[in-house]
C-alpha cells in the first residue's frame, strides 16, 4: 500500500478511535458531523479545538457525580481539544435555576471565590493543565454594561423561556421566577459567543442552557454554531437517586482514601460497569475485556471492582494510599478487625448510646441511631447491641455503625 494511502487510513482509524471514546458514555450528542470535523481537522493539519465546561462555584468541593464532566474534557484532551474550564464566577451570584422549585438564595462574592479556588485546586487531577484554559466569566459579563445587557435581552422571548419544563411548572402552579433567573440562560449562552466554543458539555438537565449557546453564536454571527454534548447522571452508592450531598449517597473528590475506598467497594456488581464507563480511564476495549472475564468466570466481581476502587483512589490521592487503604478495608472488613485509626471522642458518664451515635458523628439524628440499632448495625467493642436505651459507663469502647463507621469513646 502507499504511504500515502497508508496515512489516509491511519487517520481514519484515529477519527473513528477519537469519535468512540467521545460517544462513550454519552446520553445525547447534537451536531456530532462537526466534532467529527474537528477531528479531521486535528489529525490531519494539527488544528486544535475548543471544548468548554461551565462550573458554578456553590459548593467548595466536588464529588464523582461532577467529575463525570471532567472525565470527558480528558478524553477531549486526549484528541486535540483545549478545554475552557469556565467557572461562572458572576452566575453562581444568579444560581442555575435548572431544576429548581424555587429562586435560589445568592452566594457572597468572598464564598465565589473560595469556592472557585477550591475547584481549581481539585480538577487538575484529572485534566491536563497544559491544555486547559481557567476563565470566569465575571471578566467578560461585567463589560457587557447595560446597553449589552439589554441587547442581549432582545434575542430571546419569555414564551421560548417558559418551553423550559421548570420554568413551565413553576409558572403554572404560580411559584415565583425572577428576571434574574430568565439571565441565566442567556448568561450561560453568551459566554459561548464570547469564548467563540467549538463544543460545549454538560448535564442532561442542561440542555436548554447548551442549546441557547448555540442559539446566541447564531444570532451574534460568530461564524460557528457549537457542538453540544450531554452526560448522563451518576447515580449515587445507592443506585437509584442521582449522586447528592443532601441525599447522602456521594464520594466526594476530598473523601479520605479509606472512605473513598471503602465506599467504591460498597456499591453493586450492575452499578460497578456504569462507573466504570463514566469514570475509568481504561478503553471501552479494556472494559468489554473485564465483562468478558465476569461472565466466562475468570475473574470475579469483587476483584474487578477493588481494580475500580484502587484506579479512582490513586487519582485524588496516590498509588500509595489508595493500596494502604485496600490493605486496611481487606483488613477490618474481611478478618473483622477493627481499624488502626479512628476518631477520638471523650464525655462524661452516664451516657445515652444514642447521643454517642451522634455526638462522634456516626449518626444524623437519635431517631437514625434509634433505627440503626433496631437493625443490628450498631457494635460496642465488636459486639452488637439491641438496647435503645443503654447507658455508657466509665470506660474506653470502640464503638461501629454498619461497616465502615467507627470511633473511639473514652468515657469517664
Amino acid at each position: 500500500m502507499p504511504t500515502e494511502a497508508k496515512d489516509e487510513t491511519m487517520i481514519e482509524q484515529k477519527i473513528v478511535q477519537g469519535r468512540k471514546e467521545i460517544q462513550r458514555g454519552c446520553a445525547e450528542i447534537i451536531d456530532e458531523a462537526r466534532i467529527t470535523t474537528l477531528l479531521r481537522e486535528y489529525f490531519e493539519k494539527g488544528t486544535n479545538y475548543t471544548v468548554k465546561a461551565g462550573f458554578d462555584p456553590t459548593a467548595p468541593d466536588l464529588h464523582l457525580g461532577h467529575t463525570v464532566l471532567l472525565h470527558k474534557l480528558a478524553t477531549f484532551q486526549q484528541y486535540g481539544g483545549h478545554v475552557q474550564f469556565l467557572i461562572g464566577d458572576f452566575t453562581a451570584q444568579i444560581g442555575d435555576p435548572t431544576g429548581k422549585s424555587e429562586t435560589r438564595k445568592k452566594l457572597s462574592p468572598e464564598q465565589i471565590l473560595v469556592n472557585a479556588q477550591s475547584y481549581k485546586d481539585q480538577v487538575f487531577k484529572i485534566l491536563d493543565p497544559d491544555k486547559t484554559t481557567v476563565v470566569f466569566n465575571a471578566d467578560w459579563i461585567n463589560d457587557l454594561g447595560a446597553a449589552g445587557m439589554l441587547e442581549l435581552t432582545t434575542t430571546f422571548n419569555v414564551a421560548r423561556m417558559l418551553e423550559r419544563d421548570d420554568f413551565d411548572k413553576r409558572h403554572k402552579a404560580g411559584i415565583s421566577i425572577s428576571i434574574s433567573e430568565f439571565l441565566y440562560p442567556l448568561l450561560q449562552g453568551y459566554d459561548s459567543v464570547h469564548l467563540k466554543s467549538d463544543i460545549e458539555i454538560g448535564g442532561t438537565d442542561q440542555k436548554f442552557n447548551l442549546l441557547m449557546g448555540r442559539h446566541l453564536q447564531r444570532a451574534y454571527h460568530v461564524g460557528k454554531e457549537q457542538a453540544v454534548l450531554m452526560m448522563p447522571i451518576l447515580e449515587g452508592l445507592d443506585g437509584v437517586q442521582k449522586m447528592s450531598k443532601s441525599l447522602g449517597n456521594y464520594i466526594a473528590v476530598a473523601d479520605a482514601p479509606n472512605d473513598m475506598y471503602g465506599k467504591i467497594l460498597s456499591i453493586s456488581d450492575s452499578l460497578m460497569w456504569r462507573y466504570y464507563e463514566l469514570l475509568s480511564s481504561q478503553t471501552l476495549d479494556e472494559i468489554d475485556a473485564l465483562k468478558a472475564g465476569v461472565e466466562n468466570g475468570t475473574l470475579h466481581p469483587k476483584k474487578v471492582k477493588e481494580a475500580l476502587a484502587i484506579e479512582i483512589t490513586s487519582r485524588f490521592h496516590s498509588a500509595g494510599e489508595a493500596h494502604a487503604a485496600a490493605e486496611e478495608f481487606q483488613r477490618v472488613h474481611a478478618h473483622s478487625e477493627i481499624p488502626l485509626e479512628m476518631e477520638e471522642y471523650a464525655f462524661e458518664s452516664p451516657l445515652w448510646i444514642a447521643k454517642v451515635l451522634v455526638d462522634a458523628l456516626l449518626t444524623s439524628s437519635t431517631s437514625q441511631a434509634r433505627r440503626e440499632i433496631k437493625q443490628g448495625s450498631v457494635k460496642i467493642n465488636q459486639e452488637k447491641i439491641s438496647d435503645e436505651q443503654l447507658q455508657l459507663s466509665a470506660g474506653e469502647y470502640v464503638v461501629q455503625v454498619g461497616k465502615r463507621k467507627f470511633a473511639r469513646i473514652k468515657v469517664s
